[in-house]
């Protein structure tokens, strides 16, 4: 029996999947995202201790909230470094009929594999898709999530993209247009405006933000950005077909 590690645990979330979800939130991050707003997740061994039936019993009170399409996302942190765990909690959840997701930003091994197959939804997070700004921004390598992304499309496995959006990194046409390619086969694509809700941990954490004098960006700009995708998305798959 393996043991999980969680951060926190929120009932009734409505941004982190279909229909409504309790989201769990998993101890334990390789990323440095400079605009993370859970840096307390970064540490594996910190957080509650629970067993996989423990954080089931746990969360089976809010089943009646999840109707047809609503479940359980595991989010984070990065939720697949406790791979081996949530295998044996998502084994429990499909006992109870329980439609089960992943926030991740990628990576993949034997264990993630083995874990995808109880898997109905993988949210994957594509922080930028150039690899040298990939890891000025996160302070990691983009070629694990593109390994998952082409996983998840070889293997027929239903998953959403999302970037959020931070001006001045991430929010150029050309940024857009090359994030495109991996939308095309996702059942959702998502852009999220950046936002720094998370800097009071970083300074009650005693580390610094190194994004403090960037702005939220605009609606009109997520507008534009965003016609800019859907735009490419259908003449990828237009020229796909």
């Amino acid at each position: 029996m393996k043991i999980g590690y969680i951060h926190s645990i929120e009932s009734l979330g409505t941004v982190d999947g279909p229909g409504i979800r309790t989201v769990v939130f998993m101890q334990g991050c390789d990323l440095r995202c400079r605009y993370c707003h859970n840096p307390d997740t970064w540490q594996r061994s910190c957080g509650t201790v629970y067993s996989a039936q423990e954080l089931v019993d746990k969360i089976i009170k809010f089943k009646p909230y999840f109707i047809k399409n609503g479940g359980v996302t595991v989010s984070g942190g990065e939720p697949l470094l406790q791979a081996e765990f949530l295998y044996e909690f998502f084994e429990l959840l499909k006992k109870q009929s329980i439609h089960t997701a992943i926030d991740t930003a990628g990576m993949l091994n034997d264990n993630i594999k083995k874990l995808l197959t109880l898997t109905d939804l993988v949210l994957l997070d594509i922080k930028h898709t150039d690899p040298i700004e990939h890891k000025k921004l996160t302070g990691a390598d983009f070629e694990p999530t593109q390994r998952m992304h082409q996983y998840l499309v070889d293997n027929n496995i239903d998953f959403w993209i999302r970037q959020v959006i931070v001006p001045g990194i991430n929010n150029t046409p050309s940024q857009i247009q090359a994030l495109a390619k991996y939308c095309v086969n996702a059942q959702k694509y998502e852009l999220i405006p950046y936002h720094t809700l998370g800097v009071k941990k970083w300074r009650e954490l005693g580390l610094l933000y190194s994004l403090k004098d960037v702005a939220p960006p605009s609606k009109e700009l997520m507008k534009e950005l965003k016609k800019t995708l859907d735009n490419e998305v259908n003449k990828l798959k237009k020229t796909s077909r």
